[in-house]
């Protein structure tokens, strides 16, 4: 089994971080992507090395999608080719994981319409103008997609993103 997770400079150091290594601990092999391959930086300060561009990224070879939130999904939602590896993941119906401002992604995607989901209160009125169905809650479960507001709901995210894997 294997997981992409999407990041760029600024995202919330939590958001990547921990679904990287709950991921890992499931011994599911791991890959962060980003507009370019090398190092990407938290909001926080904490680099990772993105291991691929999106451009090279082939979907098909991935079993979920983690977007983090933070300030990346700002930078990833404008790169044509993380959208379409995100409306690779809905097409398949593959599981996809959002935090925070993740589902900016899926918004420029045009994925969010008729889903319900949740996400950082100050993108609230975007999701919802993009026709979700916003739910105040830790953890959204619509289908193959979970969301989530923030740090603090981190035990709950990764909880349910593991269990669509299962």
């Amino acid at each position: 089994m294997k997981a992409l997770v999407f990041g760029a400079d600024g995202f919330e150091d939590l958001e990547l971080f921990y679904p990287y290594h709950r991921l890992k601990e499931e011994g599911i092999t791991t890959h962060i992507a980003s507009m370019k391959k090398g190092p990407i930086k938290g909001k926080q300060g904490y680099e990772i090395e993105a291991d691929v561009a999106f451009k090279d990224v082939n979907p098909a070879d991935y079993d979920i999608l983690v977007i983090s939130g933070g300030k990346g999904p700002e930078k990833m939602r404008l790169d044509e080719s993380a959208l379409e590896i995100a409306r690779h993941f809905f097409k398949e119906n593959k599981p996809v994981a959002a935090i925070c401002h993740g589902p900016q992604v899926l918004i420029s995607a045009g994925l969010i319409k008729g889903r319900k989901a949740t996400c950082w209160i100050g993108i609230r009125d975007d999701i919802i103008a993009a026709g979700a169905h916003y739910e105040d809650k830790e953890v959204v479960i619509d289908g193959n997609f979970v969301s989530s507001r923030s740090p603090a709901d981190l035990y709950a995210f990764g909880r349910e993103m593991i269990k669509l894997l299962e």
